[in-house]
């Protein structure tokens, strides 16, 4: 019973307590009371921290962006941790686009130029899709989860001691204004000392304002320390942005370390790729209402070797106009992978060996090649003569 009695009169005051702050803040809103001011020094911490919450919430989000650019996927992601569950693991774009390389590749066939080409492109594309990863978990870590810490723990308890404060002040700003009612009345009292009962008036109303003094001198040490409390924690504010600069640097040298990577994986693909001339250049030069069989072998051949190292060039001439001058056959390497057109020539793989000789009337840019009981015409730019 005496438990029940102190609970409903702790919820009557805390019910008093609510109204009196509410007819507080709507006078002041109105212009009809006065309202205490928060010291400059204290305000200036309060903006600094509306301008961190801010700007990390928007930096945090476009990260997650910039990380994973699928709406979905980030979706999927924050319901999986809520629920403290592991996200199912798939494959990443680079790594998806990868694998399509490499299953078209093998389809195609690996001893093409095409294929091979489509191979080594996609376990690089995979590669870069294993470096994705490491900057993203990387990134998470030293970067993301300690911004979400921040809004989700330091800035949620400075918001929860801001609002202490507001309280505190509207209960000052109250017992202020109770305080100053009391006075006029009694100011009023003194002035109407006529009778007796004006003088009980007098003393009445004397008695509340001293009940007043009493209660604005309870309520400006609570907003006082409250103050205090609320202004320590912004202070640290401070320490923040100096554990936030440590997480940038980390975020920095990930992405360094990531764009390093795919830059150097790149390099090596370039280098590889180097050995894949593309035979389908011209169709890039032909007119869109050319049909495909009226680009000449030698256009094709042409544009190709432009795009040869001058080194091999110069081997390769050189080599063809000693051919030239000889009416024999020669062994030649072959530098590159090509695929024969029809059934008049003669595929090619890289490093092989063949024997090749011209034959009268043939276009200057084509040989006659043998391999075994195989015969075809075969490129000049793809042969080095060998001694």
């Amino acid at each position: 019973m005496n438990i029940m009695d102190f609970n409903v009169k702790k919820l009557a005051a805390d019910a008093g307590a609510f109204l009196s702050r509410a007819v507080q803040f709507t006078e002041e809103k109105l212009g009809q009371a006065e309202k205490t001011e928060l010291d400059a020094h204290l305000e200036n911490l309060l903006s600094k921290a509306e301008c961190t919450k801010l700007w990390t919430e928007k930096i945090m989000k476009q990260t997650e962006v910039l990380l994973q650019p699928n709406p979905n996927a980030r979706i999927e992601e924050f319901v999986y941790e809520k629920l403290d569950r592991k996200a199912p693991s798939r494959m990443n774009n680079p790594e998806l686009l990868g694998q399509y390389m490499i299953d078209a590749g093998n389809e195609f066939g690996p001893g093409t130029a095409y294929g091979n080409a489509l191979i080594k492109c996609g376990e690089t594309q995979k590669r870069i899709g294993t470096a994705d990863r490491e900057l993203i978990q990387t990134s998470a870590i030293n970067f993301l989860t300690p911004l979400r810490n921040f809004i989700e723990g330091d800035y949620k308890t400075i918001t929860k001691e801001r609002k202490l404060l507001q309280n505190k002040r509207l209960d000052l700003d109250a017992a202020k204004t109770r305080l100053k009612k009391a006075k006029v009345a009694e100011a009023r009292a003194a002035q109407l000392n006529t009778s007796q009962p004006e003088e009980n008036n007098i003393m009445i109303w004397a008695e509340e304002v001293t009940k007043s003094e009493q209660e604005v001198r309870i309520t400006q040490s609570e907003f006082d320390r409250q103050a205090e409390i609320t202004r320590l924690l912004l202070e640290g504010i401070s320490s923040t942005h100096a554990h936030h600069l440590r997480c940038l640097n980390d975020f920095v040298e990930a992405q360094m370390t990531y764009y390093a990577q795919c830059y150097q994986y790149m390099l090596d693909l370039q280098k590889q790729l180097g050995s894949f001339p593309s035979t389908f250049l011209s169709n890039n030069n032909q007119s869109s209402s050319a049909p495909a069989q009226s680009v000449s072998a030698p256009s094709v051949l042409a544009s190709a070797s432009a795009s040869l190292p001058s080194v091999s060039n110069s081997i390769v001439t050189s080599g063809i106009s000693e051919l030239k001058s000889l009416s024999g056959s020669r062994k030649a390497r072959v530098l590159y992978d090509y695929d024969a057109a029809n059934s008049s020539e003669l595929s090619l793989l890289a490093d092989e060996v063949i024997t090749v000789y011209s034959i009268p009337g043939m276009d200057s840019d084509w040989l006659m090649g043998e391999r075994g009981n195989q015969k075809g015409k075969v490129p000049i730019t793809y042969l080095e003569l060998l001694n």
